[in-house]
Order: structure tokens, then C-alpha cells, then sequence
């Protein structure tokens, strides 16, 4: 009997205030958004820009990976061991500039493509 008066007054609470929560509607919270400075830019403008700057990071890391290699074959003194792993380092560094550069061209033709489809 006790779970039947708790079950009806609950249901009973939930009716009353069903029409005072539809009111107004929620807050959801979208013009928070610019009062605080947010962006208004459209996302796909923004996840373009990520993309490239991604990107523009892995170039530099891989021009540094170039240049670290050209370091130790500088400095390796003619030993075969050393200028064959310095070698091997420039190679890595040439091959993951091309992939990012192939990548970086496909990532920038997809996206303005997708940008001038759905505008």
C-alpha cells in the first residue's frame, strides 16, 4: 500500500508541473555561447583549419627529423655505423615529408571541396 501512495503522489507531482516546465521551454544554453566570446564560424571552417594546422605541425617536425639527420652526419666523423643510421634518419624524414605533403593536398582539396558543395 505504501509503494501505491508513493507511486500516485509521484505521478500526481509529475502532471502539476508538466505545464509550468513547458512554459517557457528549456535553456539550452546556445546564446551563452556568444555572450562569452565563443566563435559563430561555421564548423566545418573550423575543423578545416585544425586540419591544416595539424598538418603544418607534422611539416615541421618532419623538416626537424631532415635537419637532425643532416646533424649526426655531420658529426659522425666518417664511421660507417654512424653515417648509415644518419643516413637512414634523413630517409625516414624525406619519405614522412612527402606523405604529409601528399596528405596536406588531399586533406586541402576534400575540405574545399566539402566547403563549396554544401554551401
Amino acid at each position: 500500500m505504501k509503494n501505491a501512495s508513493k507511486f500516485a503522489l509521484t505521478m500526481l507531482g509529475t502532471l502539476a508541473a508538466g505545464p509550468a516546465l513547458a512554459q517557457g521551454g528549456p535553456d539550452l544554453g546556445l546564446g551563452y555561447a556568444t555572450e562569452i566570446g565563443l566563435g559563430s564560424k561555421d564548423i566545418r571552417t573550423t575543423i578545416a583549419g585544425m586540419i591544416k594546422t595539424f598538418m603544418g605541425l607534422l611539416g615541421i617536425v618532419a623538416v626537424v627529423l631532415i635537419l637532425y639527420g643532416g646533424f649526426k652526419y655531420m658529426t659522425s666523423q666518417g664511421e660507417p655505423g654512424k653515417v648509415d643510421e644518419a643516413k637512414k634518419v634523413i630517409i625516414a624524414g624525406v619519405i614522412g615529408l612527402a606523405i604529409i605533403l601528399s596528405a596536406y593536398a588531399i586533406a586541402s582539396f576534400v575540405l574545399g571541396a566539402i566547403q563549396t558543395g554544401t554551401a
